[in-house]
């Protein structure tokens, strides 16, 4: 039987959409590029200088003006402002507890801390919660087929396991598994230019979970943290933070979600459907 071949008048605009592609991904991306800049202006100018401020304090700073800026220039509404801060919050939980048991460490000076830990490394985590906030407004996204409680229900037991499998056992990769189960199925629709694409959702759990890992890596190179291997020399952090990352993601999709499904936009559980989703531009 021949393979049937898309017709060139729907690959020609491939390279095209791909480049808006990227750009609309870029925008998403605009309070963690704020954040890294931070960092990154802030390694160089307190390595060199005899700076009044402690570095991680200026950080806090700089990150309550970036998110500051975001609301006066409506780049997020009040509601995923409270989502992204809930975000912080959880974030900063999850810092202090690894900060204490060990995991890593905040080498730099700062006054403004909680439990050791600087305050400003909790917009680390809301800089995540707001990607996805951004991304589902500027992608347009849907989320067919989201089986809301069941991955709830992984959400919260990925972020327990943070906690607990210092005491017991890790159940990271059952969890995981759970996840595959609870997202069969599901699709995330995507309008780029003109046109309308889908993934499915545990695919795009596992690619921000990548790019997260390799952001992680640029914050330690940067020394915003540092893990015990990086004590004596920067070297990449374990690939099996990534898998970790891709579990956080969920919780942070979550919450996001919530906000956007009482906002009628974004997705239905199966036959009760929230919401029809809109018709295809273009």
């Amino acid at each position: 039987m021949p393979i049937e071949r898309p017709p060139l008048s729907r690959l020609r605009p491939l390279p095209l959409r791909l480049a808006q592609f990227v750009a609309i991904q870029f925008a998403c991306c605009a309070f963690p590029i704020a954040v890294f800049a931070g960092l990154a202006v802030s390694v160089l100018v307190w390595n060199r200088f005899d700076m009044p401020l402690a570095r991680y304090d200026a950080l806090l700073i700089h990150v309550l003006i970036v998110q500051l800026a975001f609301v006066l220039f409506r780049l997020e509404s009040w509601r995923e402002v409270a989502v992204i801060c809930a975000f912080h919050l959880i974030g900063l939980a999850l810092e202090i507890f690894k900060v204490h048991v060990g995991s890593w460490t905040y080498p730099d000076a700062g006054v403004v801390r909680l439990g050791g830990v600087p305050i400003f490394s909790g917009f680390m985590y809301a800089s995540v919660g707001s990607y996805i906030c951004q991304a589902f407004r500027r992608f347009d996204l849907f989320v067919d087929g989201f089986r809301r409680w069941p991955v709830v229900g992984l959400a919260v037991a990925a972020y327990a396991n943070f906690y607990t499998h210092h005491v017991i056992w890790d159940l990271r990769w059952a969890i995981a598994v759970g996840f595959v189960v609870a997202l069969w199925g599901s699709t995330i629709r995507f309008t780029v230019g003109a046109d309308r694409y889908r993934m499915p959702t545990a695919l795009a759990f596992v690619l921000i979970g990548t790019f997260l890992w390799l952001a992680e890596n640029a914050g330690t190179l940067l020394n915003a943290w540092r893990y015990p291997d990086q004590q004596n020399g920067w070297r990449m952090v374990h690939l099996g933070k990534l898998g970790s990352w891709a579990l956080l993601v969920s919780l942070s999709f979550v919450l996001v979600a919530a906000v956007k499904a009482d906002e009628g936009v974004v997705y239905g559980d199966g036959p009760a459907r929230v919401t029809r989703e809109r018709l295809p531009r273009g």
